[in-house]
């Protein structure tokens, strides 16, 4: 079967040996048996978490006479029976919604918005039930139900993610992936496999078109070697050798259309999927939709929007986020301010030009973390720039002061940022603010970075802040520009209190 990019969780050992001399065999697949238990166990935790959020709701606004409070329509209908049906209600509501389906599993956004669509229309259904049929149902118990239920099914699904995470960092719950394509196209996909360790996909093998069958052939991605097993008609015998359990092919024109629909057909025995990269890197699913014509699949992208609704959401979230940002932060930068104050000499706050929206200059403030005179002795560093492409850092830094290498290493030099969002100089979350020599070097690619604000955060801050190449830095926020959202903000503001608590890549 023909699918898209999802999660597949399992452990593939490659073997090597002799070709063999019939064709591959059908094999229980390991990654569908630890599905099926990861599955499971998906199942115990959301019934244990709608089971106690509907019994603290019950139990909150009832107390021990919830046995026995009755609605007013029917009179007999205890409270007991009412909270059973919500929670059959509730369960058979993520089934219907494929919150726990092999796809979705592990995958982030699409089954945090599942889970939150799924709730959100379960109770906006027995509103209008209750409206429709006058059942006075206690608005506190749904209530407290609704949120409680909600939050608990969210973190539940992210602490899951958060031990798989973990077990892929040590290689295992991984998907073995044999690559079919021309040797660049190949090579860039596992290179991009290998930067997602936490997607779980590990690069086994290739079939590159044109291949001469060389037994000893291999490529290099980061630290491993690759073998390649054939050309493109070689598909299903090489799996014999690296037991991969999908099939990723890009720069399909070798293939061409019947190519790909025998392949399909070829693997189906074999309980492999078969998977398609369309070539488009950094574009995010939203952006992507699949509409047949002539009987073709074709690919929709979406223009990327900075305006209109979503521009006034953002500015909108912009504002209250920064406002109660700086409310609650508050203590934490007055005490920052006295310790610059009473260390070492110069104002508390640094002001630095930086590029804004469309190149505009503006100046973004910083708790000062450097002696007074830092932007003279730039010039006398440059031999010791540890910086990638156009960016100026060194790990040890001498400009740097004893309070300021606290504040830095926690990130809090830049709560001041907070004030340049009120002043709509900057987002929360954006690209990296850029200075103006940086800007003056930019190629046209780059300068794509300018078309929305600089934020305080970003995919920078959360993928490895100062340790980041030029290049990775660069691909970051283009991704950002290319596919912002407001739920994609949402899930870098609570990537970023990790990133900066663990106070890694920041000097």
């Amino acid at each position: 079967m023909v699918t898209s990019f999802g999660v597949s969780l399992d452990s593939a050992t490659p073997a090597g040996g002799a070709r063999p001399a019939s064709g591959l065999e059908p094999r229980p697949s390991g990654r569908r048996a630890w599905q099926a238990a990861y599955i499971r166990r998906l199942w115990v935790s959301d019934t244990l978490i709608v089971i106690a959020a509907v019994a603290l709701a019950q139990w909150v606004r009832f107390g021990d006479r919830g046995v026995l409070a009755t609605s007013a329509f029917p009179q007999t209908l205890s409270y007991t029976l009412v909270s059973a049906l919500l929670v059959a209600s509730w369960l058979a509501t993520l089934i219907i919604f494929r919150t726990r389906a092999v796809r979705v599993i592990g995958s982030g956004p699409d089954e945090y918005r599942r889970i939150f669509v799924s709730t959100v229309r379960l109770f906006g259904l027995i509103a209008i039930v209750s409206l429709l049929f006058r059942l006075e149902l206690a608005r506190l118990y749904l209530a407290i139900a609704f949120p409680v239920g909600l939050a608990g099914l969210i973190f539940s699904r992210w602490a899951w993610r958060r031990v798989i995470a973990r077990k892929r960092s040590y290689g295992e719950f991984q998907t073995s992936v044999l690559v079919v394509g021309g040797e660049r196209a190949v090579r860039s996909l596992a290179e991009s496999f290998e930067r997602g360790t936490a997607d779980g996909y590990k690069v086994v093998g290739l079939c590159i078109p044109g291949h001469n069958g060389a037994s000893n052939d291999k490529i290099i991605v980061g630290e491993r070697d690759i073998p390649v097993f054939g050309d493109e008609r070689e598909v299903v015998r090489a799996l014999g050798f690296c037991h991969a359990d999908t099939v990723a092919v890009t720069a399909t024109e070798h293939l061409g259309h019947e190519g790909m629909r025998t392949l399909a057909w070829d693997l189906e025995p074999h309980h492999v999927d078969l998977v398609v990269a369309p070539g488009m890197m950094d574009v995010s699913g939203p952006r992507l939709s699949m509409r047949p014509v002539a009987g073709l699949p074709l690919i929709h992208v979406e223009k990327p929007r900075y305006h209109g609704a979503q521009k006034f959401s953002k500015l909108s979230f912009d504002f209250v986020f920064a406002t109660v940002a700086l409310i609650l932060i508050s203590p934490a930068m007055i005490a920052a301010a006295l310790a610059i104050k009473l260390t070492s000499k110069g104002p508390i706050l640094y002001k630095s030009e930086r590029m804004g929206l469309d190149g505009k200059p503006f100046p973004m403030l910083k708790f000062r973390s450097m002696v007074v005179d830092a932007d003279q002795q730039v010039a006398s560093l440059m031999e010791a720039n540890e910086g990638a492409g156009v960016l100026f850092k060194m790990r040890d830094d001498p400009r740097v002061t004893r309070v300021g290498r606290f504040l830095r290493k926690y990130s809090l030099d830049e709560l001041p940022q907070f004030v340049n969002v009120l002043r709509r100089e900057m987002s929360v979350v954006g690209p990296r603010p850029p200075l103006r020599r940086e800007v003056e070097a930019y190629d046209g690619t780059v300068r794509r970075r300018l078309l929305v604000k600089p934020g305080i955060t970003g995919l920078w801050q959360v993928s490895g802040r100062s340790d980041l190449s030029w290049e990775e830095t660069v691909r970051l926020d283009l991704s950002y520009v290319e596919n912002w959202s407001m739920m994609g903000d949402i899930l870098i503001i609570g990537k970023t209190i990790n990133a900066v608590l663990a106070g890694e890549g920041a000097y």
